[in-house]
């Protein structure tokens, strides 16, 4: 994970959480999901996310570039 911003006392990140909720899950479902946090974590998460929304969002943004690039180079190499 880094340094990029995690849940205290998991392994959980911000991201994470913030990749949830942009799916339309409230915190209430992120919880169900995830299993390992409670509602007062996520609230935390999601306050993160919303206060550092431009760092969150590279982030999200960097995770589906590498995503599209290592789909791509794999469809190149079947």
């Amino acid at each position: 994970m880094g340094d990029r911003p995690a849940i205290t006392g998991t392994r959980v990140s911000v991201q994470r959480v913030a990749a949830w909720y942009k799916m339309g899950l409230n915190a209430e479902e992120i919880v169900e999901r995830m299993g390992n946090l409670n509602l007062a974590q996520v609230y935390a998460a999601l306050t993160y996310y919303h206060a550092n929304r431009v760092e969150i969002e590279g982030y999200l943004l960097a995770e589906k570039e590498d995503f599209e690039r290592l789909a791509s180079e794999m469809n190149h190499s079947v």
